[in-house]
């Protein structure tokens, strides 16, 4: 018989809104799972557990509020809560209390969920200290980051549903990793208020979850979408296959993983043809490259006023410029997304979504190393939304997702794409 730990949020929902299952009982079995796995998995950078109990009590006592109502969620380390800590993996930021809530945060809450506790990530959910989380499929592997303790969460069992961000592929990857779904929405969907923001023009609030209903679920609560989208015919689907102008640098599970979709779902009757990279496309990777650096000087320069011992030297040599990064380089590098969007945007008219590699391989071994956003950071300059399904197994055994992607907000058409092509892709 299923646990409740081990139900996706959609289920899980289903079932409080019946009367068969509690947010109590949930939460409390989240609760058991995390004490059983959390010391081989370290996912969590906070927890109190009679908190969140108090909580999903005060849930059940209440009519719903939402599709989520009473379900809990992780929420990454970057995002204030107004009731813990919120400390950024950092030493400057030690037991740091926000006043309130980020925005985010507080419109989970209002639409009845319960926030189970944070979720460790990189320092400052960029660079600097890495967490000390696991990955819950391989303890000797990376789970991914910087949204690690979400990817972790999610795929043991701990939490049904999880926040991260993405500025590079800090959502995407660690869902590939970790054998989860995964989001990143269009840019500028979710308000970024109250967190930890890295690079302006690119930072996302996105979400880890069991199903790619749980995503829609979760867009609906976060208005990411207005309405649940309309179901998309599997057979009726054009699906362009764009492997990047980094083609060359995945690893043959990846392209194994890209081989198979693609065969699933041409014999499930969609329409899967190969388009041609833009030719923007070409220097994109380093344009959000420099992009994201450039405006880390503003991120940490608080940080490298106030405490400049404490601040880790990968901040310092951001607010320095110490790759000299040129005015002319960042115009430039703007410009280039800027037309990447618009050319991306033409290439892709006719089609319902574009399949593309989520990783360079399997999560590499080792804690050192976050694993390299190369099939990521393109995408998140592009501003449009991105979602990862567990789809392949590499040569460990360990998960290898594909990602879906599409203009700018067309988030209602992308999710329901995900929900009709999951059934034939996702392993779980």
């Amino acid at each position: 018989m299923m646990q409740p730990w081990q139900l996706t949020a959609a289920a899980a929902a289903d079932a409080i809104a019946a009367g068969s299952l509690t947010s109590e009982a949930l939460v409390r079995a989240c609760l058991d799972r995390i004490a059983e796995r959390e010391a081989a998995v370290q996912a969590w950078a906070w927890l109190d557990p009679q908190a969140a109990i108090a909580e999903a009590r005060r849930r059940d006592a209440e009519p719903p509020r939402g599709p989520l109502h009473g379900v809990p969620v992780g929420v990454k380390d970057i995002i204030d809560t107004g009731d813990m800590p919120t400390e950024y993996n950092s030493p400057l930021y030690p037991g740091h209390r926000p006043a309130r809530d980020a925005a985010c945060v507080s419109i989970l809450r209002s639409a009845g969920m319960v926030v189970l506790g944070k979720v460790a990530t990189v320092e400052f959910a960029s660079l600097g200290r890495t967490a000390p989380t696991r990955n819950p499929l391989a303890p000797g592997h990376t789970p991914g980051g910087s949204s690690s303790g979400s990817g972790a969460a999610v795929g043991d069992g701990m939490a049904p549903l999880a926040l991260g961000t993405q500025t590079g592929g800090s959502v995407i990857r660690p869902a590939s990793f970790c054998g989860v779904f995964g989001m990143k929405p269009s840019y500028g969907l979710i308000g970024t208020e109250g967190i930890k923001v890295y690079a302006q023009s690119l930072d996302t609030i996105g979400y880890m979850a069991r199903s790619a209903e749980d995503l829609t679920r979760l867009s609906l609560v976060l208005g990411v979408v207005e309405e649940m989208p309309e179901p998309a015919a599997l057979a009726a689907l054009r699906i362009g296959v764009c492997r990047t102008p980094h083609r060359t640098e995945a690893a043959p599970e990846t392209h194994d993983a890209i081989d198979r979709a693609a065969g699933r779902l041409a014999d499930a009757g969609a329409t899967v043809e190969a388009v041609a990279d833009p030719p923007a496309f070409d220097g994109l990777t380093e344009a959000q490259d420099r992009i994201m650096h450039w405006e880390g000087r503003g991120a940490y320069r608080a940080e490298y006023l106030a405490q400049p011992a404490l601040l880790h030297p990968a901040f310092r040599d951001e607010v320095e410029n110490a790759k000299g990064r040129t005015i002319p380089q960042i115009n430039e590098a703007y410009d280039r997304m800027a037309v990447a969007r618009i050319d991306f945007a033409a290439a892709f008219a006719g089609c319902d979504a574009w399949l593309t590699p989520a990783v360079v391989g399997e999560a590499p071994a080792g804690l050192e190393s976050t694993g390299e956003a190369l099939f990521n950071r393109m995408w998140t300059a592009l501003h449009g939304p991105c979602i990862t399904i567990p789809a392949h197994r590499g040569p460990n055994g360990l998960p290898v997702g594909v990602q879906i992607v599409s203009p700018r907000l067309s988030d209602v058409r992308l999710l329901a794409v995900a929900e009709a092509v999951s059934p034939v892709l996702a392993e779980r």
